[in-house]
């Protein structure tokens, strides 16, 4: 409601506003919203100390068993020939045997067997040279492979896969020649053979 109020010097009526007193909250609506709102922060700390208490019961995740190990070196500075003549002298054999070998090339103490017109070396009945810098990278490379056999739960592990590839060759200075550039694949898996016969 509205009253007219006239003023003196002037004839128009002024309109007067009254106050409209806000009306009241319900207590029960403030109720249910606390009750809502401590629900919520009951479900967040049930949902983070579930993974506290799995962790003090002991439960671990099972990690499934593989049955092989992989190392890739990519773009490696080894030259292609002595990388491929490692791969062949490798491939059959124990991981721990040939780092042993690889660690005696480097000391010059055992060569590795090669084709073509290469003299012959002492301890070996062909042909065979001491490829120091390729038998260094393969020998971090053996070693990253028995690490991942023994992540992947492989027992008695045997190098069965041992590829050398060319990779992507840059240009050196001038563009008339390249840098030796290979990439080497080695794969191992369970000798199953032995098993057999200690069974």
């Amino acid at each position: 409601m509205t009253e007219k109020q006239y003023t003196p010097d002037k004839q128009k009526p002024i309109e007067k506003k009254q106050k409209i007193a806000p009306a009241p909250i319900k207590t029960e609506k403030k109720e249910e919203a606390k009750e809502e709102i401590k629900e919520q922060e009951k479900k967040v700390e049930s949902a983070e100390t579930k993974p506290e208490e799995e962790k003090k019961k002991g439960k671990k995740k099972e990690i499934p068993k593989k049955d092989k190990a992989i190392v890739r070196g990519n773009d490696l500075r080894i030259s292609k020939k002595h990388s491929m003549a490692i791969c062949d002298y490798i491939r059959g054999k124990k991981i721990e045997n040939m780092t042993a070998d690889l660690e005696k090339v480097v000391s010059l103490k055992r060569p590795i067997p090669m084709k073509g017109e290469i003299p012959h070396r002492k301890g070996n009945l062909m042909s065979g040279r001491y490829p120091v810098n390729a038998s260094k990278v393969f020998i971090k490379l053996l070693r990253t492979l028995s690490a991942n056999c023994s992540v992947n739960s492989v027992d008695n592990p045997i190098i069965t896969v041992a590829i050398a590839n060319d990779a992507s060759r840059p240009f050196k200075r001038g563009g008339s020649m390249r840098f030796k550039r290979t990439n080497v694949y080695l794969e191992a898996r369970e000798n199953k053979k032995e098993i057999k016969e200690k069974k």
